[in-house]
């Protein structure tokens, strides 16, 4: 049986999951801590999840990107040195990193998705051993989103929220609300039962964390997209929301790293590695 322990990382609102069944793990949407005011990476959230792995004595083979995170820094450099991890990623992550290479200046970035062990096309499946995760394509937050269906659990990432918090946006270059319609039409496809595992959790109006629904909870209550709105209400809503909407803290920071695979860029003559912040790359977004 697959057992799945999640982690909740506060200030980034994101939730990481360990999958695992007889002795075997993988680990998806991992975090690395970034402290703005020092600029400094640190392990603190990498570390609890390693503490699980080795007092449950796991061997974590994979560990998974539900996409390229705008939000937070990704910790598959970490899991990859400690436990030999593959580091793995939507193929279509090529689109994503030749978009934003180009934006932010990252000359450096080779775009083929090379920075990643396991490229997986859509519809693509990865056998772990004791169990299977099936790579359902999820377009429309990026152009390289994956879902990850393993048994009766899919891991949505960003497409789909908590049902009281809804959808993701989708003002990105490369995004696409019409594509995020069909994706969720797909995953709302899925059996009735099938236990849905969210990315991140926003707290609406302070409640408690939740990050598990079903396919039939959010087909009926999603507050963005349920049962019986068609594809031409939820662009217009999504485009309603979007206008004028706040970047993400993290956004050039998390970038620059996770087109990486999490690596830090290139360190200068110095040995300093350093981040750029692109004067009005994104002159209209939250205005």
């Amino acid at each position: 049986m697959v057992e799945i322990q999640h982690f909740y990382d506060p200030v980034t609102a994101t939730l990481t999951y360990v999958v695992h069944a007889a002795g075997t793990a993988v680990l998806i949407d991992s975090v690395a801590d970034y402290d703005g005011n020092a600029v400094r990476v640190t392990h603190e959230s990498a570390e609890a999840v390693a503490r699980y792995l080795d007092e449950n004595e796991l061997r974590l083979t994979h560990v998974l990107d539900t996409h390229v995170h705008a939000d937070h820094l990704t910790a598959m450099p970490y899991f990859r040195a400690r436990y030999g991890a593959k580091t793995v990623i939507s193929a279509n992550v090529s689109s994503v990193q030749r978009t934003f290479a180009k934006l932010l200046g990252m000359e450096d970035l080779v775009p083929d998705g090379s920075q990643f062990d396991v490229l997986l096309d859509d519809g693509a499946e990865l056998d772990i051993g004791p169990f299977r995760i099936e790579a359902i394509p999820t377009h429309g937050h990026t152009p390289a989103s994956l879902s990850f269906r393993i048994g009766d659990a899919v891991f949505v990432g960003d497409s789909l929220f908590q049902p009281d918090y809804g959808t993701a946006r989708c003002d990105f270059p490369g995004g696409s609300a019409a594509e995020e319609y069909d994706s969720i039409m797909g995953l709302y496809a899925l059996p009735p039962t099938t236990r849905v595992f969210t990315g991140h959790d926003y707290q609406p109006g302070g409640r408690e964390l939740r990050f598990e629904s079903t396919i039939a909870e959010q087909r009926a209550t999603n507050k963005h997209l349920r049962d019986g709105v068609t594809k031409g209400e939820f662009v217009a809503l999504r485009q309603q929301l979007e206008d004028g909407k706040p970047l993400p803290t993290l956004l050039f920071q998390a970038l620059q790293i996770n087109l990486r695979a999490g690596e830090l860029p290139p360190a200068g003559p110095d040995g300093v590695a350093w981040l750029k912040l692109p004067i009005d790359a994104f002159a209209t977004a939250g205005r």
